[in-house]
């Protein structure tokens, strides 16, 4: 995928669009909305407001994930990237025989990762709606369960979250091991293209932002109507 200049003779490589800015602002909108969750949990009962602000955040961002991946870019698709068990256990191992097939989307082993971080965020997330901490605070839909209910669902909120930094810790792990073997998954992620290759699958199709603005929209609203007007 090159052109080249008429009067110049030099040979510009066109890059190959595979990120939309939807997906790479879901990123590290989440990225940053973890690291600021942590932050105000352990900073003291008085953060506590703004880290239930972040979950409901995490939420709408999470809700429009699962959206996006129904009626968003090609690469965004789940039924685009997310392959069965005999296509993941070939790539893994192509990759450990170190003749690894590269995709331009998420390959089959980071396809599945995906699903994994999602799934540990929704957990985390949807717990803290009805957690509580036996003093000054307690999650908005705490009154639609039981205490006893709402204190197991406490625990779980506390304990996925180490399950979950273990997730972002192996995902991070697995970045830089495709840079040590020259596959850089991050610069992508931040410009939302890639250099042209022998890829295993096409280059996706982009949805129109506004679809994203509209299903962002719908997100947020959901959100606010369940924590603000459903108790």
């Amino acid at each position: 995928m090159t052109s080249t200049s008429g009067h110049t003779g030099t040979q510009v490589v066109r890059q190959i669009k595979v990120w939309d800015w939807p997906v790479r602002l879901f990123h590290w909108l989440l990225v940053s909305l973890l690291a600021a969750a942590w932050i105000t949990a352990e900073a003291g009962i008085e953060y506590m407001h703004w880290h239930m602000r972040c979950g409901y955040a995490v939420i709408a961002l999470l809700l429009f994930r699962l959206l996006w991946g129904v009626w968003g870019s090609g690469s965004a698709r789940f039924g685009r990237f997310l392959r069965g068990p005999g296509a993941v256990l070939g790539y893994a191992r192509a990759w450990f025989s170190r003749r690894p097939r590269h995709f331009l989307g998420h390959n089959p082993l980071g396809g599945w990762m995906v699903v994994v971080l999602l799934a540990l965020l929704a957990v985390q997330a949807v717990s803290g709606l009805f957690a509580n901490d036996d003093i000054f605070n307690e999650g908005p839909l705490m009154a639609w369960v039981s205490k006893d209910t709402s204190d197991w669902l406490t625990f779980i909120h506390k304990r996925n979250f180490d399950v979950l930094l273990v997730a972002v810790g192996l995902h991070v792990v697995a970045v830089m091991l495709y840079l040590v073997r020259g596959d850089n998954l991050l610069k992508p992620m931040l410009t939302g293209r890639k250099p042209p290759g022998d890829y295993a699958d096409q280059p996706p199709v982009l949805a129109p932002l506004w679809r994203a603005a509209l299903l962002m929209a719908v997100s947020a609203g959901a959100v606010w109507l369940l924590v603000e007007v459903a108790p």
